[in-house]
């Protein structure tokens, strides 16, 4: 087409909001754990865009689904319900807790419907004045207004004006801060089984344990909020299938669409029959194209040697990490679970992990931060061997690049 516009980093600041500052390269094509830029240039993904890409870039199993669905179905209102939409529902339901599903486009959406759904479980069953939502600090749980609020992080709900009333914040893997704060009119407690913007932070189980407990005795509904860590991303299906707690709602994302935008709350028919006909709604959640290709996702994820595998390439990525570490000296500890894994920064080099992500960048290798502290990996839940063994020799010489710059 002659009307194609040439683009390039300068035109995101000529025509995109501000409120994100993206890197100058631009991706253009990927394919399994590498990426390759506008320039050709190739870099190794140990980033799965935000761990969303479970199977890395361009599967054929996710293409085939999309390239099959696209041409019998796009879309349909929520009037009708449709075949793919159902058919993902049905596995889910069959792998986990659930009784019940609800779709939607993405994580936050998820825990919106989670807390709404929460809500208005308590006022139908008990009274209006159990209300009292409880959540975590340093938590995140999506950028609408209700889960911003919710989340921990107050930098990125302050300015906006007054926020939704009725949270309040205990800290992460402290049972005796839960307990201070909650009560009867507590309808729940929402929590990230490990923290992920916060720092790849893993709950103790004693903790999960005793919040479960707790929300047993006030009658609330205890949120687990797996977006970041569900569909695989620790080597079970959902996190929580290894703790040994389950809780009453679960939220998904992320993962869930192997790259394709979907969110969806698991729960119980208990729970799940207060969210009446005409309470909550999506326009584009259940999409053919989405479920069709998070089904896809789905069969290959929730297999057992892909599950042990996303372990055994958990030990690769310490082992590395544990290398790099014996010869730099730089992180105080790697923690984490499966392919969700954090390099946290000694105290010398506090403040610095976007330093340790740019210069990565520099060799080829896309990873992220989670806080200023914390080095982040999230990637294909099937990365290669050999895609990990190069991808660590990228960020050590990264990391060499950023110690030898702090000498100067």
């Amino acid at each position: 087409m002659s009307d194609i516009y040439e683009v390039n980093r300068e035109t995101f600041d000529e025509v995109m909001l501000p409120n994100y500052a993206p890197l100058a390269e631009i991706p253009v094509r990927g394919d399994g754990s590498r990426v390759w830029d506008q320039h050709g240039r190739e870099y190794i993904d140990f980033a799965g865009g935000i761990a969303v890409n479970c199977l890395g870039h361009c599967h054929p199993a996710l293409n085939k689904a999309l390239r099959e669905q696209s041409e019998r179905l796009w879309h349909v209102s929520n009037i009708w319900t449709n075949e793919p939409a159902l058919r993902l529902a049905k596995k889910l339901v069959e792998a986990t807790f659930a009784d019940k599903v609800f779709f939607c486009n993405s994580g936050a959406e998820a825990n919106e419907a989670a807390l709404k759904l929460a809500r208005r479980y308590a006022f139908e069953k008990f009274s209006a004045d159990k209300d009292q939502i409880i959540a975590f600090k340093k938590s995140f749980h999506g950028r609408t207004f209700f889960t911003v609020t919710a989340g921990g992080q107050p930098a990125y709900s302050d300015g906006f004006g007054p926020k939704p009333s009725g949270i309040e914040h205990a800290e992460y893997n402290d049972l005796a801060s839960l307990a201070a704060l909650i009560s009867d009119k507590t309808c729940a407690v929402i929590l990230e089984p490990m923290l992920g913007e916060g720092g790849v932070l893993p709950a103790e189980k004693a903790f999960l344990e005793g919040v479960q407990a707790l929300c047993k005795k006030h009658q609330a509904l205890l949120i687990f909020d797996e977006v970041q860590t569900g569909f695989g991303r620790t080597g079970d299906l959902y996190m929580y299938q290894g703790l040994g707690v389950t809780p009453d709602i679960l939220s998904t994302a992320k993962s869930l669409g192997g790259g394709f935008p979907i969110g969806a709350i698991l729960t119980s028919d208990e729970v799940g029959k207060y969210l009446k006909f005409g309470s909550h709604g999506t326009t584009y959640g259940g999409n053919p194209l989405a479920c069709a290709v998070a089904e896809a996702a789905f069969d290959i994820v929730n297999q057992a040697d892909v599950l042990a595998g996303v372990k055994t390439r958990e030990l690769e990525f310490r082992q590395a990490l544990d290398e790099i570490n014996q010869k730099h000296q730089v992180f105080s500890e790697i923690r984490g679970a499966g392919l969700l894994l954090g390099a946290v920064l000694k105290e010398k080099y506090q403040g610095q992990a976007r330093e340790f992500v740019m210069a990565a960048g520099e060799q080829g290798l896309m990873c992220l931060v989670a806080g200023a502290n914390v080095v982040r990996f999230a990637p294909s839940l099937i990365v290669e061997s050999q895609d990990i063994a190069e991808g660590m020799k990228r960020f050590e010489k990264a990391v060499a690049r950023v110690l030898a710059a702090d000498k100067v």
